[in-house]
């Protein structure tokens, strides 16, 4: 569930699937392709190229919650202080827009569990990082030793990216699984991070150098989208996607929302159709000559409504939700 899930879910980090140009979303290729791309030539004519297996950005890579942040200890870090310690300007929209930030939640109880959408803090980018990575690496048919070089890339991403805040964000859903007991009463596991996308509202947090088909540059953007494998087929993708276009119709007036989804990818194409979904555009062949897959350009026009959170985030529908998290990042 990568970059080319129409959610602008090509984290755009490759150019095949995403690690090359920006990290793939699940759908394709967006934001660090041209970086990645390099790196595919030179591994596909190098065969001696060797990496750890280990994210080397961390010590401690582990994805629960609990050893980073739990989703509940949310009022401690304040985004507003954040950028004004950076000696940013802040205009009064960007102030009501990070206040919104800070509050945004989307839970959704799923039929496995539970779980909790909201945007990523600063203490959360090294399991953030490893999730994408691992995606990236899978979507390309990488061996896995190439996850700590990916990590590198994917981290100085998300740092760069987090100075487009408020006007793009990385989300993160933290998942909470059902055991039952001996018993036969049914107890929570603790949460974990589960999956993550990657949302633009306007050009100011527009990709300096978007996949193509190029998408307008001040119409929202969801991109980078992963789901863990372990917590694929719950219908996380489905609410990752949906998470996405609520907090979009509280963030930005326009209402034609883009991503990307590679042609291959079956799967993801079903779900972003079934979500309302179109083809924009779809890529020349000729990209196939740069080492990338091609990609169609998919855009969705959001219902208005004073309430975004009469959005459907039910992901009632089961089987389409399994479906959506089969992609790859």
């Amino acid at each position: 569930m990568a970059a080319t899930i129409s959610v602008s879910a090509s984290l755009n980090l490759f150019s095949d699937s995403q690690p090359y140009k920006r990290l793939p979303l699940i759908l394709s290729p967006p934001n660090l392709q041209q970086p990645f791309l390099s790196l595919h030539k030179s591994c596909y004519f190098n065969s001696r190229f060797c990496f750890s297996s280990n994210c080397s950005s961390s010590s401690s890579t582990s994805t629960t919650a609990t050893e980073t942040e739990t989703p509940s200890a949310s009022t401690t870090y304040s985004y507003i202080e954040d950028s004004y310690k950076t000696g940013r300007f802040l205009s009064n929209e960007e102030i009501e827009k990070l206040k919104a930030l800070q509050d945004f939640r989307c839970y959704q109880q799923l039929e496995t569990g539970s779980l909790l959408v909201r945007v990523m803090k600063p203490g959360e980018m090294d399991i953030t990082v490893k999730l994408l990575a691992e995606s990236f690496v899978e979507s390309m048919s990488l061996p896995v030793g190439y996850v700590s070089l990916v990590c590198y890339f994917v981290q100085q991403y998300l740092t760069e990216r987090r100075a487009a805040i408020p006007h793009a964000v990385t989300l993160i859903g933290f998942y909470k699984g059902k055991q039952e007991t001996n018993g036969g009463e049914e107890e929570e596991d603790l949460e974990e991070l589960a999956g993550t996308v990657e949302v633009c509202f306007d050009k100011r947090g527009a990709n300096a150098s978007p996949p193509t088909p190029t998408p307008p540059k001040n119409a929202p953007y969801i991109c980078n989208m992963a789901v863990k494998q372990s917590h694929r087929r719950r219908g996380i993708g489905w609410n990752l996607l949906k998470a996405s276009e609520e907090l979009i119709s509280k963030m930005s007036s326009m209402r034609d929302v883009y991503l990307h989804c590679r042609m291959i990818d079956s799967a993801p194409f079903n779900m972003y159709t079934k979500a309302g979904y179109n083809i924009v555009k779809t890529d020349s062949i000729w990209v196939l000559l740069m080492l990338q897959r091609r990609k169609h350009l998919m855009c969705k026009k959001l219902l208005v409504s004073k309430n975004p959170s009469e959005l459907d985030t039910s992901g009632s529908d089961m089987e389409f939700s399994s479906q959506m998290d089969t992609w790859k990042s």
